[in-house]
């Protein structure tokens, strides 16, 4: 189970890459929406990686930063979770808050799950910004990935 998680981690980089590149090389043409949304993304990346190893220093959900420290958030997400894989037992749970601020309890690899997922889902809102600001959509599919 660790290297299928290692695999996702490593497709969900690639793919936060090639959007940054995108948006990095057409920033008259990227949408506000379109970076709202790729924040949003990291953001939630790191949410659940501190929440993983117990670290309270996250961002909000929603907290904006620059094109470059979205570049180099997107490597630390990537690199935490490769050591979250490592370190933990993908079997045990953690409890965290929900989002009423009462305990819950998940597993480590349904939290892991969870991050690629949400990730995904706001990719593709991502590829109809883009669409829409007549740039054309990163191939955002797993299985393209596992191709190269």
């Amino acid at each position: 189970m660790k290297t299928f998680f290692q695999s996702l981690f490593e497709y969900n980089h690639n793919v936060n890459r090639q959007l940054w590149e995108v948006m990095n090389a057409h920033p008259d043409k990227t949408s506000e929406k379109a970076i709202r949304l790729y924040n949003h993304i990291l953001n939630g990346h790191q949410i659940w990686n501190n929440r993983i190893a117990r670290r309270n220093d996250s961002p909000d959900v929603w907290d904006m930063h620059s094109l470059q420290a979205c570049r180099d958030l997107d490597q630390a997400n990537y690199e935490h979770s490769l050591g979250i894989i490592l370190q933990f037992d993908l079997n045990d749970t953690i409890q965290h808050p929900n989002v009423k601020g009462k305990p819950f309890n998940k597993k480590i690899s349904e939290i892991l799950f969870h991050i690629i997922n949400h990730s995904t889902y706001h990719r593709g809102q991502i590829a109809t910004e883009f669409r829409q600001s007549g740039l054309e959509p990163v191939m955002t599919d797993f299985i393209f990935h596992e191709r190269k």
